[in-house]
C-alpha cells in the first residue's frame, strides 16, 4: 500500500521537479477513481454548487453540505490527501469561526487539509489555522466567491499593480503558513514567478504550464456536462455523449421490450 500523500510529499515533489496532480471530487466512487489513478490531491471543491448541487455559483455552499461531501471522498481515498474548500462566509467573520469550521473538516470529515480564498487579508485566518495544527492550502488570482467584486470570471494579475499585489499576497500567505498555493486564470509567466519566488508549491488552475501542479474540474475534463468549458481546460473525454447513448438505448430497449431479456431473469 502506497503511503498517504501529505504537505510534506508536496514540498519533496517541489523540490524534485516533480509535478502535482489536483482533481476535484465529490462523491466515494469518484475518489475511489481518482485514488486508483494515482491523483495526489483531491479537492472537494466549493464547485459542488455549480457541479453537483445545481446552484449558479459557489456562494450558496454550506458547511454541511461541503462536510458531507468531504465525508464521501475521505471514505474513498487511500492514498491522496483530501482538502476541504471552505465555503463562503465559514472563515471571513471571525478567526474563531475559521478555526472552530475548519477544525470540522479535520475532526469529522476526515479531510488532511482546508482551502480558503484571499491574500493578505487573512493572514491572521492562516496563522490561527496552522497553530491550531490544520494545514492551509490558499487561492489567489480569481478567486469564485468574490465574482461579484471582480463583476465576473475574468483572467487577473493583467497589469503590473495588479501582478505586483498578487505576488506580494503569495509572499504574506507564505508566511503566515499556507502549504500550498492555488492560482487561478492569471497569466502564465505571472504564474512563473510565483512559483520562482515561492518556497512552497503552487497549483494553477490556468495560470500557465511553469507551477508546480496542475488542477481541474474532474467533470470539466471528463467532459459530463456537455457545456462550455473554461479556455485552461483540456477535455480527455467526451463522457456526456457516451452516457447519452446508453441513456437513450436503454430507453429504446425497455420501449421495445428488448430489455430485460431471458439473461436477465431469474
Amino acid at each position: 500500500m502506497m503511503s498517504r500523500v501529505t504537505t510534506a510529499t508536496l514540498l519533496e515533489m517541489k523540490e524534485r521537479g516533480e509535478k502535482i496532480t489536483l482533481l476535484t471530487a465529490y462523491d466515494y466512487p469518484s475518489a475511489r477513481l481518482l485514488d486508483e489513478a494515482g491523483i495526489d490531491i483531491l479537492l472537494v471543491g466549493d464547485s459542488l454548487g455549480n457541479v453537483v448541487l445545481g446552484y449558479e455559483n459557489t456562494l450558496p455552499v454550506t458547511m454541511e453540505e461541503s462536510l458531507h461531501h468531504t465525508k464521501a471522498v475521505a471514505r474513498g481515498a487511500k492514498r491522496a490527501m483530501v482538502v476541504g474548500d471552505m465555503p463562503f462566509l465559514s472563515y471571513q467573520t471571525t478567526v474563531a469561526d475559521a478555526v472552530l469550521n475548519a477544525g470540522r473538516y479535520l475532526k469529522e470529515a476526515g479531510a488532511h487539509c482546508v482551502k480558503l480564498e484571499g491574500g493578505r487579508e487573512h493572514a491572521e485566518v492562516v496563522r490561527a489555522l496552522v497553530e491550531a495544527g490544520i494545514p492551509v492550502m490558499g487561492h489567489l488570482g480569481l478567486t469564485p466567491q468574490s465574482v461579484h467584486v471582480f463583476g465576473g470570471h475574468r483572467v487577473q494579475g493583467r497589469t503590473e499593480e495588479a501582478a505586483q499585489r498578487l505576488i506580494e499576497d503569495a509572499l504574506i500567505l507564505e508566511e503566515a503558513g499556507i502549504s500550498s498555493l492555488v492560482l487561478e486564470c492569471i497569466p502564465a509567466e505571472l504564474g512563473k514567478e510565483v512559483t520562482a519566488r515561492l518556497r512552497i508549491p503552487t497549483l494553477s488552475c490556468g495560470a500557465g504550464p511553469y507551477c508546480d501542479g496542475q488542477v481541474m474540474v474532474l467533470h470539466d475534463m471528463l467532459g459530463v456536462t456537455g457545456k462550455k468549458v473554461p479556455k485552461f481546460v483540456k477535455q480527455y473525454a467526451n463522457l456526456h455523449d457516451i452516457i447519452m447513448d446508453a441513456l437513450a438505448t436503454f430507453k429504446k430497449e425497455v420501449a421495445e421490450g428488448v430489455f430485460p431479456g431471458p439473461e436477465h431473469c431469474y
